[in-house]
């Protein structure tokens, strides 16, 4: 009888975790889906040249948008302050203003949204019992990134709010490649709660399907470069870029690392050699991890990935050709979000779940 009840009482245990667990990964499942959503308003904002149309940040009262005619026309006062209207917007009238404001009102009330989203249920689920030691750092982390994120957004806008008509793409870049990192994390911590059928996979595969995110997430800051030069408007060819492999004039500007930053040309040429390169590291990561690991969960995966960044990369070729329509780019972005998050999703799996507080030696 006292075997009996010395079983019963870790399993009991052990069941309630994993109950848990299932619990705190749906919730970060869903935290996810919102910041998905967050993303591609975002991206919607930007291309329709509405990231501007706020000119103050306001945390708290800025929730409430203006709710009569004389709020809209103090708020369209503001923006007609600014370059971006002086240069290419003047004549707008209140209705075509109203057009703009509220992508950007729906971004930043996203924003604010997935604040609470992340907060609320860390503070239940913390005060209830139900979170692990392992876990109450990695969250309370999350949400100081995203209060980080809501600072970077604020400093992206305020500079174009002076001297340029649209934000900085160094901004831009930082930014998107922020709430990628923020994903990242958020997916990478869901996944290690997930349970798995398959055994950790090799250090070697673990490391390689670790530098495929990191390669991933490079290529998103190149081509949110691209997207906050407008360098998706010219060189609308392909494979060709201006009638050759290796265009000229990529190298004008003095000192040359601006180049690389700040010249549309070069930045397009960077953002396609790129693509390339992690199409042929994927294929790569693909073969070596179905030597090393045959018939495992990990090696499909890995084809899985490959095939996901071959599909991205013919977005991308459609988004180029198409000129940047609006829609192909958003389909373009959304899509390397999902290749992201299946890319974490990749790594975690290759390093199984986080070990049960109550019971190290079961694997998931």
């Amino acid at each position: 009888m006292s075997a009996m009840t010395n079983t019963a009482a870790p399993l009991a245990e052990r069941n309630r975790e994993l109950r848990n667990r299932t619990l705190v990964r749906g919730w970060l499942y869903l935290v996810l889906l919102v910041l998905f959503a967050l993303v591609m308003v975002g991206g919607a904002t930007r291309m329709t040249g509405s990231g501007l149309s706020i000119t103050e940040w306001k945390p708290i009262h800025g929730v409430i948008p203006p709710l009569n005619q004389a709020e809209w026309q103090e708020e369209f006062e503001k923006y007609q302050q600014i370059p971006q209207y002086e240069q290419i917007n003047k004549g707008m009238t209140v209705d075509e203003f109203k057009g703009i404001f509220w992508w950007e009102w729906a971004h930043r009330l996203l924003a604010r949204g997935v604040g609470f989203l992340v907060a609320i249920p860390l503070a239940f689920f913390w005060i209830s019992g139900r979170l692990e030691r392992r876990l109450k750092p990695r969250l309370v982390g999350l949400l100081a990134l995203g209060g980080f994120q809501g600072f970077i957004g604020w400093w992206m806008v305020a500079s174009g709010l002076s001297e340029r008509v649209s934000v900085s793409q160094y901004r831009l870049a930082i930014h998107l490649t922020f709430a990628c990192i923020i994903v990242t994390a958020v997916a990478y911590i869901a996944r290690g709660l997930a349970t798995y059928s398959e055994a950790p996979a090799d250090r070697r595969i673990q490391r390689f399907a670790g530098i495929m995110v990191l390669l991933v997430m490079l290529q998103i800051y190149l081509g949110a470069l691209v997207a906050g030069l407008h360098a998706g408007l010219s060189y609308n060819t392909w494979p060709l870029m201006d009638g050759a492999i290796i265009p000229g004039d990529l190298l004008v500007i003095e000192p040359v690392w601006r180049n690389f930053f700040e010249s549309p040309k070069t930045v397009q040429f960077v953002h396609r050699m790129f693509a390339y390169t992690v199409l042929v590291v994927a294929f790569w990561h693909a073969f070596t991890t179905m030597t090393q690991a045959s018939r495992t969960t990990h090696s499909r995966r890995a084809w899985v990935l490959a095939l996901l960044i071959v599909a991205q990369a013919a977005i991308g070729v459609g988004t180029l050709l198409m000129q940047a329509h609006m829609h192909w780019a958003l389909l373009h972005q959304g899509f390397a979000l999902i290749v992201l998050i299946f890319a974490t999703a990749h790594w975690r799996a290759t390093k199984g779940a986080y070990p049960l507080e109550n019971d190290v030696a079961v694997r998931s």
